[in-house]
């Protein structure tokens, strides 16, 4: 019986009642309501009624309810929904009925008639009848069906919904039918104890935790509900804490964001994820005047199967661009990308492209073929300790790389090519951010020359810089949650690191924007938010997953990387920002660099990082970036020669690494004599 009235439940919660049904059921309701007051007015007065008056009234008020219905609507909505402005129909439609039969009582009908005061009385009794009979039936079953919700779903999980506001009672409304959760009511922080109903649920208050454990031990409440991001931050320190201690679940209802193509939300609640509490209120962005910068445009995006060029290709794909070009070396996450864009959008005309940055003649290819008319350049090495072992390739990728696919976009005439670079680039400790700053400073000052006329092209160079994106690939979050689902220890390198944190669609959608209102040569500066402490991360994400720190799971300081510094920065001390017509997106001012003196020194990063001359591949770096300033690595050894160099400048002839003889001198000094052979 009670699977059998689960799947009853399943099927109305996804189906509707034939309209059609609903009207006519009201139609039997009013003519059966007009049979009952035509013979209960001709009983009160002592008249024998005749069959053809009777018939002729009970076929205009079938015929007066119809049409009513169909003027009013009150048959195409859900009645298990019901709402106020249904009461209205109903009531303007018994109206029509009511009229439509006072009109014939009075004026048309034959044969022996009531008096006129009698007549009212029928005509008014029928109304009433009508009236209190449909909503009556809809009373019927709205209780009828909350009932057997009731019985069926007596195990599932009680909820109370935090807040009050709109978005608050549109998820009650929303999770009405829940197969797993019970909404008790509303719950605020508020002293004030009075009782208050709101759609129909009640809404309790608390001012302490001991209020708060009362409520939830007395309404045997098993979890707490959020309908908005903000408010999670809001009580991250007073109702997650108390939740968390008396073990209590907190849940959330997932944003836009985790929609699919088609709107629709694989899960309506789910738990609340560290990217909750680090995230921010949705950025508002007119995505309109996006789609219409990029529709029916050929788009190419570099390192494609990566966290954010995937991103990307997947909001590209919602807005309908003519042609998508996705471009990446990594062939199984490429084809990963690939089947997921051939299930989910199967109208977009897109062309996986096997490829790397570094060979010239792939890249060719894909212009000469595509001619695409936008470029994202997102493909890039970003492991800081990686490519602070690994300098040549960090520069042959993210210096070479660059400038190659920028060379190409001006050789095709693309109308734009973005850039993302990274907070690393500024004041860089380390290779990875220093090669990100000399991939700006190359397409930045190949714009200038282009605007200029000492280079002939039309492309316009617009740089992006944001910091840590939530849950991409290699960070620190899937790190953590691998940490602690193998038991600990979680590893942190450093008590006092912080870092900035954005989500990946949040991130890709100001890309987008930054592309859209770029006039050229400018370096977009998104808005972080509040830097995290890394190990207030790795704690909050502990205590997330139902473990203590310290005690079930452990967190270790294993200390600074290469290159690694405490805290990442989105401007130099050099440098100011404009504000844009997005208050979440500035542009940095930079100094200028000329774009011949540039292209001098990046012939020699290519022949270095070939030849993996790996000293004098990172001198030239701190040459060109002169706040490169090595942290915690080998290369501060470069660092302490420009040091002694600077200060005996008087003393000495010529300029550092004068030739490269003199620089292989050095490199082979230093190899030797301190770290060993280079690999």
């Amino acid at each position: 019986m009670k699977k059998s009235l689960e799947r009853f439940l399943q099927y109305t919660s996804r189906n509707f009642f034939n309209c059609w049904l609903i009207l006519g059921v009201d139609t039997l309701i009013s003519g059966l309501c007009t049979l009952f007051a035509f013979i209960g007015i001709y009983y009160i007065v002592g008249i024998s009624w005749n069959v053809s008056q009777l018939l002729q009234v009970i076929a205009v008020s079938l015929l007066s309810s119809i049409i009513g219905g169909l003027l009013f609507n009150t048959y195409r909505n859900t009645i298990r929904y019901s709402e106020i402005k249904d009461l209205w129909r109903i009531t303007c439609s018994v109206l029509f009925k009511t009229c439509c039969l006072a009109v014939y009582v009075f004026f048309i009908l034959h044969g022996d008639r009531l008096f006129g005061s009698q007549n009212l009385v029928f005509v008014i009794s029928d109304g009433m009848f009508t009236l209190i009979s449909l909503i009556g039936f809809r009373v019927i079953v709205i209780v009828t069906y909350e009932s057997l919700i009731g019985m069926v779903r007596k195990t599932d999980m009680r909820v109370l919904i935090y807040g009050t506001d709109d978005k608050s009672v549109a998820l009650k409304t929303r999770l009405r039918n829940s197969s797993h959760y019970k909404i008790s009511g509303f719950c605020i922080y508020s002293p004030d104890h009075s009782r208050r109903i709101l759609a129909d649920s009640r809404v309790y208050s608390f001012s302490d935790k001991s209020d708060f454990e009362t409520l939830i031990q007395k309404h045997r409440i098993q979890g707490v509900l959020f309908a908005r991001y903000d408010s999670i931050k809001e009580e991250e320190n007073r109702l997650l804490e108390y939740c968390k201690s008396i073990g209590v679940k907190t849940l959330i209802a997932p944003s836009i964001s985790e929609a699919d193509v088609n709107g629709l939300f694989h899960q309506f609640v789910r738990p609340i994820r560290i990217e909750d509490l680090l995230g921010r209120e949705e950025i508002k962005i007119n995505m309109g005047e996006i789609a219409a910068e990029y529709c029916n445009k050929t788009i190419l995006v570099t390192g494609a199967a990566g966290s954010i060029g995937s991103e990307l290709c997947r909001q590209l794909a919602q807005i309908g661009v003519r042609k998508l070009i996705l471009f990446d070396s990594a062939e199984s996450p490429l084809h990963n990308v690939r089947l997921e864009f051939e299930k989910k959008y199967p109208g977009i005309d897109f062309v996986p492209v096997i490829g790397d940055v570094r060979v010239i003649q792939r890249l060719r290819m894909v212009f000469e073929l595509y001619h695409p008319q936008i470029v994202f350049h997102a493909a890039a090495y970003k492991h800081v300790p990686l490519m602070e072992e690994n300098p040549c390739e960090a520069v042959y990728v993210n210096v070479i790389g660059s400038r190659q696919v920028a060379d190409m976009a001006v050789e095709y005439e693309a109308e734009k090519m973005i850039m993302i670079s990274t907070d690393k680039a500024v004041n860089p400790t380390n290779v990875m951010g220093a090669s990100k700053r000399l991939a700006e400073i190359y397409v930045q000052s190949l714009g200038t020359a282009i605007k200029e006329g000492k280079v002939k092209g039309k492309t316009k160079f617009i740089t992006t810089r944001f910091g840590n994106v939530l849950g991409s690939n290699g960070s620190v979050i899937p790190r953590f949650k691998e940490q602690i689902e193998n038991g600990g220890p979680v590893t942190v390198t450093h008590p006092d690191i912080i870092r900035y944190f954005m989500t990946i669609p949040e991130a890709c959608r100001l890309v987008m924007e930054a592309g859209m209102m770029g006039e050229g040569n400018e370096i977009f500066v998104f808005e972080m938010g509040e830097p995290v402490r890394i190990v207030d991360l790795a704690t909050r994400m502990i205590e997330l997953a139902g473990y203590r720190p310290d005690e079930d799971i452990k967190i270790e300081f294993t200390g600074l990387r290469p290159g690694e510094k405490l805290y990442e920065e989105l401007l130099s001390t050099e440098e100011n920002t404009l504000p844009t017509s997005n208050k979440k997106i500035k542009i940095a001012k930079v100094r200028r660099y000329e774009y011949d003196d540039v292209l001098d020194s990046y012939a020699e990063f290519e022949d270095l990082a070939r030849n993996v001359e790996i000293m004098d591949t990172v001198a030239l770096m701190k040459k060109i970036v002169p706040e490169f300033i090595s942290k915690n690595s080998r290369f501060e050894v470069l660092d302490n020669e420009r040091a002694f160099r600077l200060k005996n400048k008087s003393t000495q002839k010529g300029k550092y690494y004068e030739n490269s003889s003199s620089r292989h001198r050095l490199c082979g000094v230093v190899n030797s004599h301190t770290f060993g052979p280079t690999q």
